[in-house]
């Protein structure tokens, strides 16, 4: 079966137009949010991992 490029660029806009007015704005603020709360805590447990096992192999 052939891709047609218009019929995915369609079908993404479309989904993509239907689903925006459903987003309020307190969930894109808490999205925000948390997605950084997340980085944080990442950065935070590889610097300790990074630490631990470098203290581990002295």
């Amino acid at each position: 079966m052939e891709t047609n490029i218009s019929l995915r660029a369609g079908t993404v806009s479309g989904t993509f137009l239907s689903i925006l007015p459903n987003i309020l704005s307190e969930d894109i603020a808490k999205t925000i949010i948390l997605a950084v709360v997340g980085a944080t805590a990442s950065f935070m447990v590889s610097l300790l991992l990074k630490w631990l096992t470098k203290s581990k192999n002295k």
